[in-house]
């Protein structure tokens, strides 16, 4: 990833989140992780493939706790070895940390979409009152 997403600790708001170096054009693997190219790699699994969608991509991704903000910046298919496939996809949090989704639990958004904004606000802002 760029250095300045290495400077300022990878997160973003409403304004700068294009800046996301997304993983294409292949399946990711322990090193590409390792360097911080890509969220997750997965081995166990069957048929792995990158998933043809523009990167970086904002979502709603809906988690336990409720609804955040993400940056989609990684997307893969996968087979189980029951032959089912999961679409999973490396998410960015406003905080700069990387989670790992599956497609089925986010919304694909706009970046004008207000709900997105509205939730990059909040997590920003929660970020700076724990300074």
């Amino acid at each position: 990833m760029s250095e300045e997403f290495e400077e300022d600790g990878g997160g973003y708001d409403v304004d700068d989140w294009q800046r996301l170096a997304p993983f294409t054009g292949r399946v990711a693997t322990l090193d590409d992780v390792e360097r911080r190219a890509a969220v997750f790699a997965l081995s166990d699994t069957l048929n792995a493939r990158p998933i043809d969608m523009d990167l970086p991509q904002p979502v709603i991704w809906w988690e336990e706790d409720g609804e955040q903000a993400a940056v989609a910046v990684q997307a893969e298919a996968h087979e189980t070895a029951e032959g089912e496939e999961m679409e999973v996809l490396g998410l960015i949090l406003p905080d700069g940390s990387g989670v790992v989704a599956l497609m089925d639990d986010v919304d694909l958004v706009d970046e004008a979409d207000p709900v997105w904004q509205r939730l990059v606000a909040e997590a920003v802002e929660g970020e700076e009152g724990e300074d």
